[in-house]
């Protein structure tokens, strides 16, 4: 498959783009097409998935797998990738304003990630506590809120 293949004219009129969304890449999957554009993935069910909500994003033999913010894993079948991996790899990160992990006293740690919808304003933080820590503790959680607002202070966000 070449590079400069265009993406189909009746699969880029089926995306419920935003106003000035632009195509970035695409790949052909089982189901269809899986197309990077600048501010989402969208599946090939038609799914679209706004790179701010993507938890984790990995590449195997056998395609993609996407974990959103929600807990939904999506998985799409890959078998050319093109340009998807590294274009759905830097949208991801460019959402990223802060990442930094915090110990908690005896505890193990958190980390504070503040993201923002590509080229737009801040959506707010979201607290990833070390796994076999219970995010419900309230102890825990005002230890991580106290260092979130430490993090907040000394970055200015």
């Amino acid at each position: 498959m070449s590079l400069l293949r265009r993406l189909p004219s009746d699969v880029r009129k089926s995306l419920a783009t935003e106003p000035g969304e632009r195509v970035l890449t695409f790949a052909g999957s089982d189901g269809g097409y899986v197309v990077a554009t600048d501010r989402a993935l969208f599946l090939s069910d038609g799914t679209r998935v706004p790179y701010e909500t993507v938890d984790k994003a990995s590449w195997d033999e056998e395609g993609l797998r996407v974990l959103t913010m929600d807990g939904a894993w999506h998985r799409e079948r890959i078998a050319e990738p093109r340009l998807l991996p590294e274009t759905v790899r830097e949208r991801v990160n460019s959402t990223i304003i802060v990442n930094k992990h915090v110990s908690l006293p005896g505890r193990g740690g958190v980390r504070l990630v503040a993201r923002r919808r590509p080229g737009g304003d801040m959506l707010g933080w979201t607290l990833v506590f070390d796994d076999g820590l219970d995010p419900t503790d309230p102890g825990l959680r005002a230890q991580a809120e106290q260092a979130l607002e430490g993090v907040r202070r000394s970055m200015g966000v």
